[in-house]
């Protein structure tokens, strides 16, 4: 049995990822902004710096250790440059990136060894028109984590990010639930289908597990060939 922490465990991914860690017996501590959806074991704000270290405080009170953490914090903005305005830009970076640096942070403060798994989108890797502000902000995921993977590796404190296409959640409902979004979108997935939650749940609980302790530094595509194939449109 494992103890993780998990950040944003409100989301749809966090929900999954939760539901199959605690099914194969490990302790998981949730945190959520609100208690809307779930019944967190903590209200969150995860891009407050002390109050992320508070969260690692109570779930180490609790469980003794921290054997991984998991940021689901995010957001989503599709527009083009000249129209995000200075307070979309905040928002998004502040939703994405800060959560992210702020989980970082806390984890190099309190766990003795371990695995991080940081949340980007396949938008940081490939040029998709429309999604600029994204893009900046999971880009710079994937650098916190490869630096921080570098940083603490001494300590085997390891870090990875899971990198997923567009998938199934309520943040992508508006995409999806237009029939000529979701066409564009299933023809640029090689695979020929958007992802299910279950599908980046699962890529998640491996990088977390104890038992693949030599991966670190790595980002993990779970995209459906996406950000790496190019095939003949349909």
């Amino acid at each position: 049995m494992a103890n993780f922490l998990m950040i944003a465990a409100s989301s749809a991914m966090g929900v999954a990822t939760a539901s199959i860690l605690e099914k194969n017996g490990h302790q998981v501590f949730k945190t959520a902004r609100s208690s809307e959806k779930i019944q967190p074991d903590l209200l969150l704000d995860a891009s407050d710096f002390d109050a992320v270290d508070g969260a690692f405080e109570k779930a180490i009170e609790r469980f003794g250790t921290i054997d991984g953490v998991v940021c689901f914090a995010g957001s989503l903005l599709l527009k083009p440059a000249h129209l995000t305005t200075k307070q979309n830009y905040q928002d998004v970076i502040q939703s994405s990136l800060t959560t992210a640096f702020a989980s970082t942070r806390s984890a190099a403060k309190y766990m003795k060894g371990g695995s991080v798994v940081l949340m980007a989108s396949a938008v940081h890797s490939i040029g998709l028109a429309n999604h600029e502000m994204i893009a900046a902000a999971k880009a710079g995921v994937v650098g916190l984590a490869k630096s921080a993977a570098a940083t603490y590796a001494a300590s085997n404190l390891r870090f990875n990010v899971v990198s997923p296409g567009l998938t199934d959640t309520p943040l992508t409902e508006r995409i999806i639930a237009n029939l000529n979004s979701l066409k564009y979108s299933l023809n640029m997935h090689p695979l020929g289908r958007i992802g299910g939650v279950d599908d980046i749940a699962r890529a998640v609980v491996f990088l977390l597990d104890p038992l693949n302790s030599w991966i670190t530094g790595q980002v993990l595509s779970v995209d459906g060939g996406l950000s790496s194939l190019k095939t003949q449109a349909s």
